[in-house]
């Protein structure tokens, strides 16, 4: 077997910059973002930064001093970048990945600053997705800056109720809307009642968006509704809530007691037998808005890894600089702390974790941003085929059938398919919805458990290693505001319990099980062209989490008891987690290709492109085996958990040897009772045994998983190697004389 070739010396010079993102999440060639990205910089460098360096965090009011960001938003342009040009806005086509690049950049300094602006989103978001054409025209254009000095209006989501309505249990409403009055040939006054909890914006909000849910037999299931602040009744904003985080949006508690025409329906109703039915419950409303806005989250975490890089570099350089004892030039000096292997080899794994977080994002992002079109044209199709409800499901279903004949057609070589049925399925606009839809449906809310709550865990590891400068208020990069606040995105629009029971559905959908099948052959072709990426390690996790969960599918516990299903949340949450490493570090290995491809032929980037990508190839494989340890770690568990070990008794003893029996054909096999010892549990005179549990647990069925367990292990090979090549990089890589924000 021919050794893998020893790696470049080449390696990272600077830390990155705009035109290795732009080549990497793939906008180099949208000049339109690349603006937008800098105008949402300029915003979060200047005033969001001098902001949270003068001290604004430090109450719940919404100030005058907080207030001016939402000049300077609009004047960047980002109030109005949800709108489409029809409506006043800039930004043609789908705006997913617009707005994940904006949150990155607020977040890269105040994520409580990011969640002001994209709350706006998030209100109208009800709206755009799935308002009347009227609707949108008064609500979107709205949204947009005048021009003429004067404040557009501004809105709040209101989904969250005090304990114990809406939360978790999204269907749990306790806001109700019931008919005020109907007159003959009228349309109906709607009374709608609901109090809010942790609705941000509400300081400012002139109109809210509401999930409410019938208390009138004349109004059919749940709905969101527009709420204005001149509507008759009370609009009241409520009290601040006390958040210990995100002080720079504003979050009240308000209550609603207000008179609105049906209209306000989001989306629309109709009339049948004397009962409002609308178009679209709360449900079907909050599901649209949110598989698109969690990406959005998650990236705002992922901004606060890669920010901290910079910082951490910074401190440990300094650390002992200004001593008598340290003289300038010397090894102390220049290094400080990162002469040590520990400080630089936990930087490695934050930067890596980072650079995975931030890679599955904008993946998503962008696929959002492919899928919204699609998913339009299938709504009109079935309008147009008058699908619904059932009969929808079943179109769906066999949408999906044909999706995964696609799949298996276009993976055969060429002269043993048939072209024509081939060329039918890609010509399907539904095929292609439904291979994206199927996707979408695990990583919008795999970004949002995994950058969320890993990241969490990795901004406190970037904490610890600025030691007690990190709790400070005046850390360099505000890392003990961002560990902080990390907390809350990893609970914001929908904490981890919910994630992982939306992805324990999705990622068994077998559309999605037949993409995951042609990623491991990806991986394995990328393990060939690129060895150093740890796309071998990836590809053998991946067909090891994928053998896992179609086992535990059909398999029991020691009692019997199924497995897999909605209620073992104990085994469906894990291999949900164990997933989302799988995604984000396939995200972050074709994001590296991607550089590898496109920066020798960039000429602002050919003369550094080796090092480059030697760097990130480096991260990719210490991301790898992280990820492939905690796959291992996860499916052993709950393969070998869910057997029952056996005891020193009759059955358990039952594939033991016995000592006599060894004895008596030592005379026939020499050296047999020292091997069995080695292998198998001996029972000696009297019943005595090892002292331990019980007899070894036997691996029956499991012996397809013991292979590839091996086998990943194998491919850790040179994993350390790539962390030690890049936390050698980390000490050499130069930084800015100065972060590029306040402290």
């Amino acid at each position: 077997m021919r050794a893998q070739a020893a790696p470049s010396d080449d390696t990272i010079r600077t830390l990155p910059d705009d035109a290795v993102r732009q080549l990497m999440w793939r906008f180099g060639d949208r000049y339109d973002l690349q603006m937008l990205v800098q105008s949402a910089r300029g915003v979060a460098r200047g005033p969001v930064a001098r902001l949270v360096a003068e001290g604004a965090r430090n109450t719940h009011e919404w100030t005058d001093q907080k207030a001016g960001l939402l000049r300077a938003f609009d004047e960047a342009g980002l109030t109005a970048m949800f709108a489409d040009p029809a409506h006043g806005g800039f930004l043609e086509g789908p705006k997913n990945f617009a707005l994940a690049l904006v949150a990155f950049e607020l977040a890269w300094v105040d994520a409580g600053a990011a969640t002001c602006s994209l709350a706006q989103v998030l209100a109208v978001a009800p709206i755009h997705e799935r308002g009347t054409a009227d609707q949108r025209a008064a609500y979107l254009g709205r949204m947009v800056p005048p021009g003429d000095g004067s404040a557009p209006w501004r809105g709040a989501f209101c989904l969250t109720e005090p304990i114990p309505y809406v939360g978790v249990e999204t269907g749990l409403l306790g806001g109700k809307v019931r008919v005020a009055e109907w007159r003959e040939g009228e349309a109906p006054l709607l009374q709608v009642d609901k109090r809010g909890r942790f609705i941000t914006n509400m300081a400012f909000a002139n109109f809210v968006t509401a999930a409410v849910d019938s208390a009138d037999e004349r109004i059919k299931g749940s709905c969101m509704v527009v709420l204005e602040e001149g509507d008759p009744g009370t609009f009241d904003r409520g009290v601040p809530t006390r958040k210990l985080v995100h002080q720079l949006s504003s979050t009240r508690d308000p209550i609603f007691s207000m008179q609105v025409p049906a209209d306000r329906i989001i989306g629309g109703y109709t009339v049948k037998d004397g009962v409002i039915v609308p178009n679209y419950s709360h449900g079907e409303v909050i599901e649209a808005v949110f598989r698109r806005t969690r990406v959005t989250v998650g990236l705002m975490t992922a901004a606060k890894l890669l920010s901290a890089v910079e910082p951490v570099i910074r401190y440990h350089r300094g650390r002992f600089r200004g001593g008598d004892a340290v003289a300038p030039g010397s090894v102390r000096y220049e290094l400080g702390l990162q002469q040590r292997e520990d400080a630089a080899h936990r930087l490695v794994d934050i930067w890596a974790a980072g650079e995975a977080s931030a890679s599955v994002g904008f993946a998503a992002a962008r696929l959002f941003d492919e899928l919204d079109p699609l998913e339009r044209r299938k709504d009109e199709i079935f309008a147009e085929r008058k699908l619904a409800g059932r009969a929808q499901v079943k179109a769906l279903a066999d949408i999906g059938k044909d999706a995964v004949e696609y799949l298996a057609l276009s993976a055969r070589p060429a002269a043993s398919r048939n072209a024509a049925r081939l060329a039918e399925l890609e010509g399907n606009e539904l095929v292609r919805f439904a291979l994206l839809d199927s996707v979408a449906n695990v990583l919008c809310p795999a970004v949002k458990l995994w950058n969320t709550g890993h990241g969490a865990n990795m901004m406190r590891e970037a904490v610890s290693l600025m030691g007690g400068y990190g709790i400070t208020e005046d850390c360099p990069g505000f890392l003990g505001h961002k560990w902080m606040d990390a907390q809350l995105e990893a609970t914001y629009e929908g904490p981890e319990a919910v994630q992982r029971r939306q992805l324990s559905v999705t990622m068994t959908n077998e559309v999605f099980l037949a993409q995951f099948r042609r990623w491991i052959e990806e991986m394995r072709g990328i393990a060939s062209s690129h060895p150093g990426t740890g796309a071998c390690t990836l590809g053998s996790a991946m067909q090891m989490w994928l053998w896992t969960l179609l086992y535990l599918q059909r398999a029991t516990d020691a009692d019997g008891a199924k497995l897999y299903g909605g209620a073992r949340q104990g085994v469906t949450f894990p291999l949900a987690d164990a997933l989302c490493w799988l995604l984000a570090s396939r995200a972050q290995v074709l994001d590296v290709l991607e550089l590898a491809r496109s920066a020798p032929e960039d000429p602002g980037l050919a003369d550094a492109a080796p090092g480059l990508v030697s760097f990130f190839t480096d991260l990719c494989h210490v991301q790898a085996a992280s990820a492939a340890g905690e796959v291992g770690r996860v499916c052993a568990e709950l393969l070998f958990g869910y057997r029952r070990h056996p005891a020193w008794d009759t059955a358990g003893c039952a594939a033991c040897y016995q000592a006599d029996e060894l004895d008596a054909m030592e005379g026939v096999i020499p050296g047999i009772t020292a091997s069995a010892v080695a292998y198998v549990d001996v029972i000696g005179a009297g019943g005595s045994h090892a002292p331990k549990a019980g007899p070894c647990a036997p691996a029956d069925g499991l012996e397809p998983f013991l292979r590839m367990r091996t086998r990943m292990d194998g491919c850790l090979t040179g994993s350390r190697l790539a962390k030690d090549r890049a936390a050698e990089a980390v000490t050499k890589v130069m930084i800015p004389e100065a972060l590029g924000y306040p402290v």
